[in-house]
């Protein structure tokens, strides 16, 4: 370029804006969030799920331009695999915590929530739960958020749907992890007020076994009209699968950990699941929100379907972003604890597609995720108001 005076004002300014995007990414703040949930072993699509709602959230708000106190901000996301177990989410932590220093951890379930308790408000880390678990917020542990809804907002009206569909004999034969347990503690006693009886009961190692024959037969041998069965999906879909070459003909409810959809791949369509229920698969959801967010996460993931592990870890991201916004602080883990409820509410329908209305004092979700029943070998969305 000749060095006439245009050309040196030219290179000026192309030297001086440069500089001003150099000092601006050196300028930007990386926030890191943690994660520690199942990556491998019989939990790891579950785990998987609620990482790539996690990440997809971040890719977005980094995309959108974030700024924390009008300082440009990146969301990073650090995950950790604690196939499952409470002992590594407790060690994941510490790591994440120490190493990393994440203000706010995310924990794919309920015993590796409970493990996280113990420490998080010494530490002063916030802690998200992906577990519905009402026990993890009844605590008073002011530096927790439940994410997903209470799940004993499922257990009446599934029972009034399994009961009067098939009969009274339950049969329990749920995974042996701490949320399984906790589902068939609060499920055994509504069944029985209901006025049906439990048969049998025969936990089993969902995460560590992928043969069930024995375990089904023993509860088969009772002769229940219904089983209760869930925990991961794939598991899951070889218990109703083992069930039904071993001449299972009831009906099946299916705690909330485990989606239709996915089991529904491993078995071949919906077919074996007559009879039915659990929570609507999001693909299924006929909200605009719920499409738009459909089309783009399978842009993102080709050939994939999501979750509501994918959609509530999602919106758990997409919010604590914007409570750190409203907070003007990336790291006041009692500053972003009390704009939750404001940063929910704020949320629009594309990032908060399962419609949450806010977060209440104690840190639970307010809001419920759509059920489905499977008959005639297909899914059909219900109500819980019309169950009752």
């Amino acid at each position: 370029m000749k060095k006439t005076p245009h050309g040196r004002r030219l290179l000026a300014g192309i030297a001086a804006s440069t500089l001003l995007f150099a000092s601006q990414a050196f300028s930007q703040q990386v926030v890191k969030l943690g994660y520690t949930g199942p990556l491998s072993g019989g939990g790891a699509l579950f785990g998987k799920n609620v990482l790539d709602g996690m990440r997809m959230a971040a890719d977005e708000i980094n995309a959108e331009g974030w700024q924390i106190g009008g300082k440009p901000s990146k969301l990073e996301i650090v995950s950790l695999d604690d196939k499952y177990n409470p002992a590594e989410s407790a060690i994941n932590a510490q790591r994440l915590v120490q190493a990393e220093k994440t203000p706010v951890i995310l924990v794919g379930h309920s015993g590796g929530t409970f493990a996280l308790q113990t420490a998080n408000e010494k530490q002063k880390y916030l802690l998200l739960s992906y577990s519905s678990v009402p026990q993890i917020t009844a605590n008073g542990n002011t530096l927790t958020w439940r994410i997903p809804p209470d799940f004993t907002t499922y257990i009446q009206p599934f029972t009034h749907y399994a009961m009067g569909k098939y009969g009274k004999k339950l049969g329990i034969a749920v995974g042996d992890h701490d949320y399984a347990k906790a589902w068939s503690a609060a499920f055994r006693p509504t069944w029985e007020a209901a006025g049906g009886t439990v048969v049998a009961d025969n936990p089993m190692s969902y995460n560590r076994a992928a043969d069930f024959y024995s375990g089904v037969s023993r509860v088969l041998a009772a002769k229940p009209d219904v089983l209760l069965v869930g925990g991961a999906s794939e598991p899951t879909a070889l218990v109703i699968k083992q069930a039904r070459e071993l001449g299972f003909k009831g009906g099946f409810v299916i705690i909330d950990q485990a989606k239709l959809d996915e089991i529904a791949k491993v078995t071949g369509g919906y077919g074996l699941l007559e009879g039915s229920i659990g929570l609507l698969p999001v693909v299924d959801d006929s909200s605009n929100a719920m499409k738009a967010f459909v089309e783009r996460y399978r842009k993102l993931y080709p050939g994939r379907d999501p979750s509501s592990e994918v959609t509530l870890g999602y919106t758990g991201v997409r919010a604590t972003a914007e409570a750190m916004k409203a907070a003007s602080r990336a790291t006041d883990v009692l500053a972003i604890r009390a704009q939750l409820n404001t940063a929910m509410k704020a949320l629009s329908a594309a990032a908060n597609p399962h419609a949450l209305s806010g977060v209440d004092v104690r840190g639970n979700s307010i809001g419920a995720v759509p059920v489905a029943v499977v008959e005639g070998g297909k899914v059909r969305e219900v109500k819980l108001m019309d169950l009752r």
